[in-house]
């Protein structure tokens, strides 16, 4: 079973260089392919360091416009979702420097959904935690905490140090735990 998932893995990875060579002839049918295999993930990713589904969506849509414009600065060092991502954090971060809103609701994207299969979650003490961080510690947190980004990779997004990622996470990790404690830590009494 292990060899058919990764026969599985190489022949995805293949039929994706495939279409990313297409669409760097100028294929739009090979691009809308990628972007239907794509489209999930990238708007989880940017709702989650957005924070609300209007500029979510803008960012989703930016980062495709940006990729079919600058498909062939692609190169195969990395894979195509990957250099996405890259693109996509980039539009959210520019977006995000434009308007300065902060962080209403958290979200639960399902990323092989479609583009509207965003479901608000009330978890009040949380959300309250995850806006209240500094911005560059939020978006560190959703990099690294949540997508599993390396260190090394959210610097190269975010243009930092990966010293500065991981002192960052850290950060966001202390923040979100005492904030968290404070109401919903259990009383103990003193023995």
């Amino acid at each position: 079973m292990t060899d058919h998932k990764a026969n599985k893995r190489g022949e995805t990875a293949t039929a994706e260089r495939s279409l990313v060579r297409d669409a760097q002839r100028g294929s739009r049918p090979a691009f809308e392919a990628l972007y239907r295999q794509h489209v999930g993930q990238i708007y989880a990713l940017c709702l989650r360091l957005m924070g609300n589904v209007a500029d979510a969506e803008e960012s989703t849509q930016d980062a495709f416009v940006r990729a079919w414009r600058k498909l062939d600065s692609f190169r195969g060092g990395s894979a195509f979702g990957t250099w996405l991502y890259r693109i996509a954090v980039n539009e959210s971060l520019a977006r995000q420097r434009k308007s300065r809103r902060t962080q209403p609701h958290l979200y639960l994207v399902e990323a092989s959904g479609p583009v509207g299969a965003a479901k608000e979650v009330q978890l009040d003490e949380l959300e309250k935690a995850i806006a209240r961080l500094p911005e560059g510690a939020r978006q560190v947190f959703v990099l690294a905490a949540v997508y599993g980004f390396s260190h090394r990779e959210v610097a190269r997004m975010l243009g930092i140090a990966p010293g500065t990622s991981k002192a960052q996470l850290h950060r966001a990790r202390q923040l979100l735990a005492e904030r968290l404690e404070g109401p919903m830590a259990p009383t103990r009494k003193n023995r």
